[in-house]
C-alpha cells in the first residue's frame, strides 16, 4: 500500500534538502547515483555526505557544477548583499546557463533511466514551475525558459527526489505547513522580494499553508515549493501515529535559523482496516447545465478543469426547458479542489449555478507498468480486481507515441497489445 511521509519544514525547504532528507530515510544511493548518470545534461557531480547543523548530525546533498554552470545558489554574499560589483556579476548566470523550455526539461526526464513513477513526479514538478514562471512574467508555460529553475543543479534536484520518494515507496506525504523568512534576494531577474513571485504563485495555486517567520532571508525556494506542492497528499496528522523512522537533510545556506528538513516515515496509531478504509473513500462531483456556450468555450473550460486537478471532466448532451438543446458539465474531483474549479467553471462559462454532491466510491488498486511489443514499449495501468486477477488497461498517448515511431497504425499496436495479453493468460 506504500508508505506516508511527513515533511516537518520549520525551516523551509528546497531540492537538496529534499534530497538528502529522503537519503537519510534510506533511499538507496546507488540506485540514485545510476538514476542521475542517466541524464542527459552535463557539467556536474553530486556529493553526499555527512554534515553538522547547529550540532545535529545530518544528510548532505551536494550537486557541484563546473564553472560553466555555476549559479551561485549557496553563496550568501552573492544572494543577500546585493553588490553590483561584485566579483561573481564577471561570471553571472545570464552569461553561461543554458536556458531550456519545458518541452526541452520534459524531454530530459523522459530520456532518464528511471521508473514511469518516478517520471511522472519529476514532470508534475516541472510542471508547476513553469505555470508559476508563466505567471509571474506574464507569458504562456510553452514561452517560459528557465533560468534558475531550469539550471543543472535544479534539474537534477528535482529527478533525484523524484527518484528517491519512488525508491522509498512513498505515496501518502502529509505537509501541514511550510514556513519563508522575509527581506530580499538577488536572482536571475535582480533583487526580489522574499517570498519571491514563483514561490507565490506555487503557494496559491496548490493551496499549503505557510508560516512568516522574523528570518531575513529565502527558506523557501521555488524548486522546494513545487516538489511540495507536487508530492503533497495531506496537511493533516493523524491523531495518534508512530515514527518507523527519521532523516535529515541539510541545506547550504546559512541563516539564523539552520537549514534543515526532517522527513518521517509514519504510520496511524491504530490503521483503518483496507475495506473501512474503501468505504470512506469519497469523491465530489459538480455538475451544471450551459445552453448559451460556444463549443470553444466549452473545450477551453475542460482543460483550465483538468490542468487545475479534476480528477474527470466529460460533457453530457441534455434539453432544458422550452426544449432548448444543452451540454451538462460535470467535473470529478477531490474535497480539496471543490473551490477552486467551482471558481473556474464560473469564470469561464455563463453558468449561475453548480450541484455539489459527495460521493463514497470503490476503487481498484493500481500501478504503472510497460508491457514490451514487437513495435517496442506501451505504458499501462494494472487493476487488480477483487478475485486477484490482473487486467492491463494501455495508456492511449502511449499507443500514439509508438504508433508513430514505429510506423505502425493505432489500431495494428492495439491488436498486438490485446494478443500480448491472450499469450499471458
Amino acid at each position: 500500500m506504500g508508505k506516508t511521509l511527513y515533511l516537518e519544514c520549520q525551516s523551509g525547504i528546497s531540492g537538496d534538502m529534499t534530497v538528502a532528507a529522503l537519503l537519510d530515510l534510506g533511499a538507496d544511493r546507488e540506485a540514485l547515483e545510476k538514476a542521475l548518470g542517466s541524464l542527459s545534461v552535463q557539467g556536474f557531480e553530486i556529493q553526499i555526505s555527512r554534515v553538522k547543523k547547529a550540532g545535529l548530525d545530518a544528510c548532505d546533498f551536494f550537486v557541484k557544477l563546473d564553472h560553466d554552470h555555476e549559479n551561485h545558489d549557496h553563496d550568501m554574499e552573492y544572494l543577500h548583499g546585493h553588490t553590483h560589483s561584485h566579483t561573481h556579476d564577471a561570471k553571472s548566470p545570464a552569461h553561461s546557463h543554458e536556458h531550456r523550455g519545458l518541452m526541452e526539461i520534459m524531454e530530459v526526464i523522459d530520456r532518464a533511466q528511471i521508473s514511469d513513477r518516478a517520471k511522472t513526479t519529476a514532470s508534475r514538478i516541472f510542471r508547476i514551475l513553469a505555470k508559476a514562471e508563466s505567471k509571474a512574467h506574464g507569458v504562456s508555460m510553452s514561452e517560459v525558459h528557465f533560468h534558475e529553475v531550469g539550471a543543472v543543479d535544479s534539474i537534477v534536484d528535482v529527478v533525484a527526489a523524484a527518484v528517491c520518494l519512488d525508491n522509498l515507496d512513498i505515496t501518502e506525504v502529509i505537509i501541514p505547513f511550510l514556513c519563508e523568512g522575509g527581506g530580499t534576494v538577488r536572482c536571475q531577474h535582480g533583487i526580489l522580494p522574499v517570498p519571491v513571485p514563483a514561490v507565490v504563485h506555487i503557494l496559491e495555486d496548490s493551496r499549503i499553508p505557510v508560516k512568516f517567520t522574523q528570518v531575513e532571508g529565502e527558506l523557501v525556494t521555488p524548486t522546494g515549493a513545487a516538489i511540495a506542492a507536487a508530492i503533497r497528499t495531506s496537511s493533516h496528522l493523524p491523531e495518534k501515529l508512530r515514527i518507523i523512522k527519521t532523516g535529515l537533510g541539510a541545506g547550504k545556506r546559512s541563516y539564523e535559523r539552520p537549514s534543515l528538513l526532517r522527513a518521517m516515515l509514519i504510520e496511524e496509531e491504530n490503521p483503518v482496516p483496507e475495506e473501512a478504509n474503501r468505504e470512506k473513500d469519497m469523491i465530489y462531483k459538480l455538475e451544471t447545465n450551459i445552453d448559451d456556450c460556444t463549443g470553444e468555450a466549452l473545450g477551453y473550460v475542460m482543460e483550465r478543469l483538468m490542468d487545475a486537478g479534476a480528477r474527470d471532466v466529460h460533457f453530457v448532451p441534455v434539453y432544458m426547458k422550452k426544449h432548448r438543446p444543452a451540454y451538462e458539465l460535470v467535473v470529478i474531483c477531490d474535497g480539496d479542489r471543490v473551490k477552486d474549479l467551482e471558481r473556474i467553471i464560473f469564470q469561464e462559462t455563463t453558468t449561475i449555478g453548480i450541484r455539489r454532491v459527495k460521493m463514497e466510491r470503490t476503487t481498484l488498486p493500481r500501478e504503472a507498468a510497460t508491457v514490451v511489443l514487437k513495435e517496442g514499449e506501451i505504458k499501462v495501468k494494472k487493476c487488480i480486481l477483487p478475485d486477484g486477477k490482473v487486467r492491463c488497461y494501455p495508456e492511449y498517448t502511449s499507443v500514439v507515441k509508438l504508433a508513430q515511431e514505429s510506423g505502425a497504425s493505432f489500431q495494428e499496436v492495439m491488436n498486438e497489445f490485446k494478443e500480448n495479453m491472450l499469450r499471458k493468460e
